[in-house]
């Protein structure tokens, strides 16, 4: 598997975090944990599914998925090629006119909102490209075309710095207060721009921050403390949720891949 990452051009920083390319040469399931961004995604060479429970998925050629609150599975065709939009956690806001938390917990088809002769002449391009920077090209000249810039929103701009600050241990009426606001208006906002509300967002973050932090010398018991968690049977369950692995499966595997 080779992952090439690319940073967007200038026009695009404010909204866009990165972009990749994705090239797999072999048939296999992969499980991807939830991140703070929505992703786009379009497939120039093959085909990827999703896996829930048994039942798969597939997803078109060109879709993004909205943000997650537990680990999904995905299942890829031989020799595909993805090229990835990696958005800043504001951003994807700015390419749509629909509430971002109309996407939570889905990966849907751009058809929802991009002309199917529009999504043909990219995906012709990208079929025909010969090198990477080709395929990113096109791509960051299909987002700068659709580009419907909005003002900041400075509350959920602090909101999200706050929330990162604390690494996810936030009480939302806490945060509400800090920002001298009601929990009922931030919430609002957070949600149509960000993709999720801030105490979902809050939890993302957290578990994230969890998983860069361990350290092997740490008990499940410290770690789900630093988590926030006083029970630890709701701290097992949670992360479960959250990876698809108890905390020592999920630790022990990871382990193993760094010897």
């Amino acid at each position: 598997m080779s992952l090439i990452t690319f940073i967007p051009t200038d026009a695009l920083k404010p909204y866009v975090r990165l972009l990749a390319i994705s090239e797999v040469t072999q048939e296999m399931e992969y499980k991807v944990l939830p991140g703070t961004s929505l992703v786009m995604g379009f497939q120039y060479r093959g085909h990827l599914s999703t896996i829930e429970n048994t039942a798969i998925k597939p997803l078109e050629t060109a879709g993004i998925t909205g943000l997650q609150d537990k680990f999904r599975v995905f299942q890829n065709s031989k020799n595909i090629g993805t090229v990835l939009v990696f958005f800043n956690e504001t951003g994807a806001a700015c390419f749509f006119r629909e509430p971002m938390n109309e996407l939570f917990g889905e990966s849907v088809s751009l058809e929802n909102f991009v002309s199917k002769s529009s999504l043909n002449e990219i995906e012709e391009s990208l079929s025909e490209a010969q090198t990477n920077q080709e395929r990113i090209t096109i791509i960051e000249q299909f987002l700068m075309a659709r580009i419907q810039p909005i003002q900041a929103d400075a509350l959920v701009q602090s909101a999200i710095h706050q929330i990162q600050l604390a690494k996810g241990n936030i009480r939302i009426t806490q945060l509400a207060r800090q920002l001298y606001t009601s929990k009922s208006p931030l919430e609002k906002r957070f949600r149509r721009i960000v993709g999720a509300s801030p105490k979902k967002f809050a939890s993302i973050v957290r578990f994230n921050a969890l998983l860069k932090d361990y350290d092997l010398e740490k008990t499940l018991t410290e770690l789900g403390y630093e988590a926030g968690y006083f029970d630890q049977a709701h701290f097992i369950h949670d992360f479960k949720v959250f990876t698809g692995e108890t905390p020592e499966e999920y630790f022990e595997k990871n382990a193993l891949r760094n010897l």
